[in-house]
């Protein structure tokens, strides 16, 4: 059995979790996300916990209960505290300005980036130099985090670009002559 699934997911208060056909519902206080389940696995509301069990022996089927473990919890996590990824521009002149559901860029460039947003996904800019992105899907906060930095990731020779607020960018020693 999967060392992630034996750890059965517990429900905070104001969370509902709840078994449909062929889906599993979390609904909170920021929202309410969907995960289609597979028949590999089998899953058990019991009170104020949820457990996932392997249907069978197989190896699949071993990966996937932990794997559906891993997904709810994030889901269950989301809806009551939400994610939250900080990227910081370093650079001359590079600025961001959050808009709505659109993100302008200033990196560089001759021109300007405008970067749209999915649904259930924020931006806010609290300073010119950092975009906080905020939501309550964790792999949709992360996705655009990560398009974001994929527009000017850190260069290793000076250390100009878009990175995570946590991110060490090794500098690189200029070439001598």
């Amino acid at each position: 059995m999967s060392r992630v699934a034996k750890y059965p997911v517990a429900i905070p208060e104001k969370v509902e979790v709840s078994l449909g056909q062929s889906e599993v519902t979390v609904k909170g206080p920021l929202g309410t996300l969907k995960q289609a389940l597979s028949g590999d696995v089998v899953v058990k509301v019991e009170g104020s916990q949820v457990s996932f069990v392997a249907a069978n022996e197989s190896i699949q089927a071993n990966a996937m209960s932990g794997t559906l473990r891993a997904i709810v919890a994030n889901m269950v996590k989301g809806v009551s505290k939400g994610f939250e990824k900080k990227l910081t521009l370093v650079g001359v002149g590079y600025k961001a300005q959050a808009q709505g559901n659109k993100l302008n860029l200033a990196l560089g460039f001759s021109h300007p980036i405008v970067h749209l947003l999915p649904e259930g996904v924020k931006a806010e800019t609290p300073t010119q130099t950092e975009i906080l992105i905020k939501g309550v899907d964790r792999q949709k906060v992360g996705q655009v985090a990560a398009e974001i930095r994929a527009y000017k990731s850190p260069e290793p020779y000076k250390g100009k670009g878009v990175r995570y607020s946590d991110e060490t960018v090794v500098i690189k020693e200029t070439k001598k002559k």
